[in-house]
Parts: structure tokens; sequence; C-alpha cells
């Protein structure tokens, strides 16, 4: 891997982001649920999030005549705001034309809920957007991927646990609602967005 620099600063609209951790190790895994979304959202377009830059995997699509970049922040969960930080300063974007997916141990398996904004709800990768860029304007589209089996259980062997059989096909439909979520956002039709999705 290796970083391309001077691309053009073209006119991108819309930053959507999907949270996660890189490499094999953590892939299927209820942590990983954001770049499940961007990975359902490139597939449905067409597109590749293969591109090294923002300390991220990024890819392009044009939907509405909005031309949206695709962000999986590769600095592993906990310092994702560093990757949104570098996109946004390079696009002069504000917290608002970006989306953030990630997931809820708070909200059952399969459910996703949209906002408009707010704190980071114990989410440690968006706690890092939030502390990083200064603001909790980011609307983001979350995915439950359950609360812990009982109180005692360390959560982040729970984070880094992978889906059951049974939960899969619940998880590959929330991701692809997720996806759909993100790009009303980008379109400016967050109201659809909640109307639609949030369950």
């Amino acid at each position: 891997m290796f970083f391309k620099k001077n691309l053009p600063a073209g006119p991108i609209d819309f930053v959507i982001v999907g949270l996660g951790n890189p490499g094999k190790k953590y892939e299927g895994t209820r942590h990983n649920a954001g770049f499940a979304a961007i990975e359902a959202l490139a597939e449905a377009h067409g597109v590749r999030v293969n591109r090294v830059k923002f300390k991220s995997l990024c890819g392009e699509l044009t939907v509405g005549g909005k031309r949206i970049l695709l962000l999986m922040p590769q600095t592993f969960m906990n310092n994702s705001g560093e990757a949104v930080r570098e996109a946004l300063s390079f696009y002069k974007l504000t917290p608002e034309q970006c989306v953030v997916i990630c997931d809820d141990i708070t909200l059952a398996v399969g459910t996703v809920r949209v906002r408009r904004k707010g704190s980071d709800g114990g989410q440690r990768g968006m706690r890092s957007i939030i502390t990083l860029c200064g603001s909790e304007q980011f609307p983001r589209v979350k995915i439950g991927v359950g609360q812990k089996p009982h109180p005692d259980y360390d959560l982040a062997a729970w984070v880094l646990s992978r889906f059951s059989k049974e939960e899969a096909p619940a998880v590959v439909q929330a991701a692809k609602d997720a996806a759909a979520a993100a790009l009303l956002i980008a379109n400016g039709q967050i109201d659809k967005a909640m109307n639609d999705f949030s369950r």
C-alpha cells in the first residue's frame, strides 16, 4: 500500500463514512457494520473503494448530480476522526456534509436508526470524529449489532465478535438499508431517510 499524493481536489459534495477496523482479522465483526454498509453501497453502484487517501480506503460515486466520496478509515476504530478530519479539511466540507455509518450495541441486530446529530452515544469511533472535528453536527446512520449477552460480558470482546448464522440475514439487509439511508441524506433528504429506515 502507498499513499497517492497530489490528487486534484475536485468538487466533492458529500462524504459517506463507514466505521470499522482494517484487516481480515476484523472482517464480519459487529464493530465493522459501517464497513459492511460502504461495501454494500459500492457494490450496488458498481464502484470500488480501493484508493488510499486520508488514512482511508476511498471510492467515489455520483448520485443525483452530487459527487460523493466513500470513506473507510484504516486508522482503527478509536482514531476514525483522523481520517474524517483530513477528508473534510481537504474538500472544505462541513460536518453536515458528512454522514457517518456505525454500529450500535444498544439496538437490536438488524435495526437501522437515522439521527441528524448528537453525542457519540459511547461509540468510540464517533467520539473520535466529534472530538477531532469539534462538532456534534454529523448526521449518522446506526446499525444495531445487539446488546451484550449479559452485563459482565467484556464489551471489546462483544463488538469484535462475529454475527451468528441466524443473525447474518438481518445484518446483510441492515447494511443495504443503511447505505440507502446515507444516500438519501447525501441528497438532502434526511427526513425521508428517518421516515423510511429508522425502526
